[in-house]
């Protein structure tokens, strides 16, 4: 009995200077040295810098000063809008290439009623 406590103390033993070596290890390990300044290419400052610039300009608050402002914007956005879809429709309807392709294949299609 005495000899298997004698080898579980040294069993546990054991455990623990290793455990110790494990944990007494160096866990930190430092960065290398600098060897230079950080390089800083000006092109990509320059256009950082001209695309942060309009966040720099203040502006007013586009707050409306009442619900019929509000609504008037709205109306004359709703018929500029209106007149933008109709002149793309009348463009698109009076287009003369069409007609003309239209002219050409009612006198091809009147040729050949003809020839037959």
């Amino acid at each position: 009995m005495a000899r298997a406590r004698s080898g579980t103390t040294l069993v546990l033993c054991a455990c623990a200077a290793v455990a110790a070596y494990l944990f007494s290890a160096a866990t930190f390990v430092a960065a290398p040295a600098a060897r230079a300044g950080v390089e800083v290419d000006g092109r990509v400052l320059a256009s950082t810098f001209a695309g942060l610039s309009p966040l720099a300009v203040m502006q007013p608050a586009g707050a409306y000063d009442s619900v019929v402002a509000m609504l008037q914007s709205w109306l004359v956005g709703g018929i500029v809008l209106v007149l933008i879809y109709g002149a793309a429709f009348v463009a698109s309807i009076a287009n003369p290439l069409t007609k003309r392709r239209e002219e050409v294949k009612s006198q091809v299609d009147a040729e050949r009623k003809g020839a037959k």
